[in-house]
């Protein structure tokens, strides 16, 4: 497959700067300017889909009017945290004396 070119992007000095100041051992400047596209394009696919299912699932809910009441889903999601937080602590390590 054909590779294709990015459009050059002027930037301010400082911000080139600290981005060749983040960079890791081997890794050029064309190299995170690859992964950090390939993670926003991600991101923005992810968001469209979530914003699709948000979508529908609202239309749902005005054609049918049948839904789960906001403090119920609360508790819920309290309720799931909490349980998160008490085994997370049970595999705290012990400090060190």
């Amino acid at each position: 497959m054909k590779t294709a070119i990015l459009p050059q992007v002027r930037v301010e000095p400082q911000l080139r700067a600290d981005l060749e100041a983040v960079l890791r051992d081997g890794e050029s400047l064309s190299d995170f300017l690859v992964a950090t596209v390939r993670q926003a394009v991600d991101h923005r696919r992810m968001q469209a889909e979530f914003d699709a299912r948000a979508d529908a699932a609202w239309a749902r809910f005005q054609q049918s009017g049948d839904g789960i009441p906001a403090q119920e889903v609360m508790d819920e999601m309290r309720a799931r945290l909490q349980a998160r937080r008490h085994e997370l602590q049970g595999k705290r390590r012990p400090a060190s004396a």
